[in-house]
């Protein structure tokens, strides 16, 4: 009886210490941070929160109709979709956009299968300090990044650190 005492207090020692660590991890840009939380609404008309995701892989691509390496990836980001249990938020900076009737036509156009969210006050862009676009970040179940691209990915490159994470 003394000896499972002893042994329940470690176990329930070890399982708080590991869950106080978790909520330890910092909320930020880089690789090892948890990404910021954010809600925007999709260009459907319903409303997707990150935080909401959690338990999936997720990859956030911040990108705009009129940028050309936008336009180069997103074939690749369709198949990687289709062949990848990732969740991809495709992340339009649309005060950026011309006219927003071209995100429509843009989607179409391209065979856009995944959520389009529209940034539309720049909040998440913002949030994500994005500079150039595209910029991608692959978030882990944990919603913890582990890999920032800042430009274009290839099929194989979105494929390679899928593969990294849980």
């Amino acid at each position: 009886m003394v000896g499972w005492a002893i042994y329940d207090f470690v176990i329930s020692s070890d399982s708080a210490q590991v869950e106080e660590s978790e909520d330890d991890i910092e909320v930020g840009l880089e690789v090892g941070n948890r990404a910021p939380d954010f809600e925007l609404p999709t260009l459907e008309g319903g409303e997707v929160k990150l935080s909401d995701l959690r338990g999936e892989r997720v990859m956030i691509n911040f990108w705009a109709s009129w940028c050309a390496p936008c336009r180069a990836e997103i074939p690749d980001m369709q198949e990687f979709y289709e062949d990848t249990d990732i969740q991809i938020l495709a992340v339009n900076l649309t005060q950026t956009e011309d006219n927003y009737d071209n995100v429509p036509k843009f989607v179409k156009n391209y065979g856009m299968e995944f959520p389009i969210l529209m940034d539309e006050e720049n909040s998440a862009s913002t949030t994500y300090q994005i500079q150039p676009i595209p910029t991608s970040f692959m978030i882990d179940s944990e919603g913890i990044i582990r890999y920032k691209a800042m430009g274009a990915m290839n099929y194989d490159l979105m494929v390679q650190e899928y593969e990294k994470m849980d």
